[in-house]
């Protein structure tokens, strides 16, 4: 009889910190111990393989409307987290979209009344404050109950009319955030200058793909981040940027930073691996996202940007939809934006920015586990330590696999990763203990996953 309810076996240990020999003892649905010769009523054998705390993806969009309720994210929040497993995310975060009318509060009751029971993987949410809301007093005084609830990070917007804040109203909600505690997390784009540049690419006749880089050039993101920074500082509230694109809002980041200013950013995949030409070949439209996809110059800023610390995260913003529905808009400005990506971020970093000389080991789990729970309040996540969840991921660093829409677990019946092929791939994904992805087979269930609350953000 072992000590310890699991044990994994003869692993080489990568954590934000180190990459050591060892093994890691599991008693229910927590690590209980790191060491030698560890004895378990069961053992996975790891040998030759990368053992990693299950990573963390801090911005998804599970069963998410858009343009009114036409078009639905094509994962829903079963599907979504079993993809997610499948890749070695063991939590994800998804967002609240309070609707006129709504409080809060019952905002984000009924988000959770769709994602209990069915999701695979533990998860948070993210509260948006849009427009309606901004203005609100009784919205506002919400918020201390959100926190005490586990929900201490808030989603604002400064592009999209009905869901973007101008800035006074900027400023009124970042000033009570600070007060309570709260985390805003920021979409920068400049929405009001994005739309007249739409219009004016529509009524010259511009109406291909390649126009949505066109029309949301990287200066208008810079410009939009450079605002939230110096508003967020006459505030005194922290600022987490999401989806960070181009080197011109990185350089605003930087510089804020080293002013002392408190904030964070995390980019994704696509602005890592895809640029626009993406958007010139034939059925460009499926590229649409917002940020658009930039140059490789930008690739490579944001590599580097990596590297050296100042961007903190590496996140999806999966919000995926069908080619069919991709292809209906009339226009570049009525097509669904968002890619597909929450299975492969993990393999895509590793391949990408390990192997391609960009990030160490270490800095690869910093980015994609450890530093996406710290900064979101998951203290049981992102750790191998003993006291800590056992979510955990054997990942065979050379494992081999080609990216299509066949090799995926994702809805959408498409990959933007299309033959991408890929040096390391999961072989086994713990959550809390429990074994839910074994050699490509989903174990798990619908269910399993976990509504985490969290504290202590950033």
């Amino acid at each position: 009889m072992g000590d310890y309810d699991l044990v994994i076996a003869n692993g080489t240990v990568v954590t934000a910190e180190a990459v050591y020999i060892a093994d890691v003892g599991i008693v229910g649905e927590e690590i209980a111990a790191i060491g030698q010769g560890l004895r378990g009523r069961r053992t996975l054998d790891a040998g030759g393989c990368y053992v990693l705390p299950g990573a963390v993806d801090v911005h998804v969009h599970l069963q998410m409307p858009v343009s009114g309720g036409r078009y639905v994210s094509s994962d829903d929040f079963a599907s979504g987290t079993i993809a997610a497993a499948h890749g070695g995310t063991t939590t994800v975060i998804d967002f609240v979209e309070p609707q006129p009318g709504q409080s809060l509060r019952e905002a984000l009751a009924a988000r959770r009344a769709e994602a209990d029971g069915k999701v695979a993987v533990d998860y948070g949410l993210h509260m948006t404050i849009p427009t309606w809301h901004a203005d609100e007093p009784q919205a506002l005084a919400e918020i201390p109950a959100l926190i005490e609830a586990g929900v201490p990070t808030f989603k604002l917007y400064l592009a999209y009319a009905g869901l973007r804040l101008d800035d006074a109203q900027l400023y009124t909600v970042l000033k009570a955030l600070a007060s309570h505690g709260g985390l805003p997390i920021v979409h920068c784009e400049n929405g009001p200058l994005c739309d007249r540049l739409r219009a004016e690419a529509l009524a010259e006749g511009h109406t291909a793909p390649r126009h949505h880089a066109l029309t949301r050039p990287p200066r208008q993101e810079a410009e939009a981040v450079g605002r939230a920074l110096d508003i967020a500082a006459l505030a005194a509230a922290p600022l987490y940027v999401v989806h960070v694109s181009c080197a011109e809002a990185l350089e605003r980041i930087v510089a804020a930073r080293r002013r002392g200013q408190p904030v964070f950013a995390e980019t994704c995949p696509q602005y890592l691996t895809l640029t626009a030409e993406m958007l010139e070949r034939t059925g460009g439209e499926r590229y649409i996202c917002a940020p658009p996809l930039r140059r490789e110059a930008d690739q490579m800023a944001l590599w580097g940007g990596l590297a050296r610390g100042e961007l903190q995260t590496v996140a999806t913003d999966h919000c995926p939809f069908t080619l069919a529905e991709k292809a209906e808009g009339a226009d570049f400005t009525q097509v669904p934006g968002g890619l597909p990506g929450i299975e492969a971020r993990l393999s895509l970093l590793h391949t990408l920015g390990v192997r391609g000389g960009h990030l160490s080991l270490s800095r690869w789990v910093e980015v994609c586990c450890t530093a996406p729970a710290r900064l979101a309040g998951l203290s049981r996540k992102g750790h191998i330590i003993p006291g800590a969840d056992a979510d955990l991921v054997i990942f065979d660093p050379v494992r081999q696999v080609t990216l299509s829409a066949d090799s995926l677990h994702e809805r959408a019946g498409w990959t933007p990763y299309e033959g991408l092929r890929l040096h390391g791939w999961p072989r086994l994904t713990l959550s809390r203990g429990e074994v839910i992805v074994e050699e490509g087979r989903f174990t798990g269930q619908p269910g399993h996953g976990h509504f985490v609350a969290r504290f202590d953000v950033t």
